[in-house]
């Protein structure tokens, strides 16, 4: 029995196969697949053949966040690490794949660990214009007695072309002014509150205010590798405009899409455990009734553990 501040989402196939029944397959009519026929829809299925018969430039903002080089199981279909070789042909597989889904104006994000991302990267740089590397602390990691702590993971962000979308205004970043300076008695560069002295600032490519998902958020699944929903709302926000199209193929519990549809975006999963598409339709669900994403509050994006000074902040608007 799950205590009452337990949100996490692990409804069975059993109780959850209404939702199942809001998936579509693209491969059971291949020949009537259209945009129209797939936007906003999560598409159950093997991404490398789903893919294919998939329209061309369709896609606003690329997602990716593939099974990294580790062994995992993902409810009974487990990825096995392989040689860094083979997970260069994997990897250049699925991006041939995907190419010719995106428009010129696309954006690219493809999440990694350390150890993958020396094979992402280089790939990523081959078929796309290499723009940055987002580097994100994950808060929580494995210790070990003969190594560093690994908490770290990697975002390259790539474009299809010169021609892109980047609203850095949307995704500045709210910190605490531990040591404010004014000017002529007036603070410059910051903005003093009841709540505190607070400076908005432009993003960088370091990430230090995302949490993991954890077991008291209502974001929260018993997938093994999520992503929050703040860390996805930072790329969809800086790389598309509402209406866009946003598309994971590897869609895992949901996080790309449910993120997308609270900030008014369209979006397209595909995702091939039939476990993993019931949790994400039943976050999609939930959206309807929630759009909130926990860290991003009036269009700013909270350092981590302020969440008490949004909801002081909240509360007086």
């Amino acid at each position: 029995m799950k205590s009452n501040r337990n949100k996490t989402i692990d409804i069975s196939i059993e109780e959850g196969i209404q939702y199942l029944k809001h998936c579509i397959n693209p491969l059971d009519f291949p020949h009537k697949i259209t945009t129209k026929s797939i936007i906003n829809k999560t598409l159950i299925g093997d991404s490398f053949e789903v893919m294919k018969i998939l329209p061309h430039s369709f896609v606003d903002l690329l997602i990716v966040d593939p099974p990294y080089n580790l062994t995992k199981d993902f409810d009974g279909n487990v990825f096995r690490q392989s040689s860094l070789e083979n997970y260069e042909k994997y990897t250049e597989k699925w991006v041939e794949i995907v190419k010719p889904l995106l428009k010129q104006t696309a954006s690219i994000y493809v999440c990694c660990d350390w150890y993958s991302s020396m094979v992402i990267g280089p790939i990523i740089k081959k078929h796309f214009c290499l723009q940055n590397r987002i580097t994100w602390q994950r808060e929580k990691g494995r210790g070990a007695k003969s190594n560093w702590k690994n908490s770290m993971e990697d975002i390259w962000f790539a474009t299809v072309s010169k021609d892109f979308v980047f609203n850095v205004e949307d995704v500045k970043i709210r910190r605490r002014v531990v040591a404010p300076y004014k000017k002529d008695d007036l603070p410059k560069d910051w903005e003093e509150t009841d709540e505190g002295n607070f400076r908005n600032t432009y993003p960088s490519n370091f990430w230090d205010d995302i949490s993991i998902p954890y077991w008291s958020m209502k974001e929260n699944t018993a997938h093994p590798t999520q992503k929050s929903e703040k860390l996805l709302a930072k790329l969809i926000l800086a790389s598309s405009n509402s209406g866009d199209v946003v598309f994971d193929p590897f869609l895992g519990s949901g996080s790309t899409s449910v993120t997308a549809k609270k900030l008014n975006r369209k979006y397209v999963g595909i995702e091939q455990n039939p476990q993993y598409c019931i949790w994400a339709e039943k976050r999609i669900e939930m959206a309807d009734e929630d759009n909130s994403i926990q860290g991003y509050t009036n269009g700013i994006f909270w350092e981590r553990n302020t969440f008490k000074l949004q909801k002081n902040k909240k509360s007086k608007s």
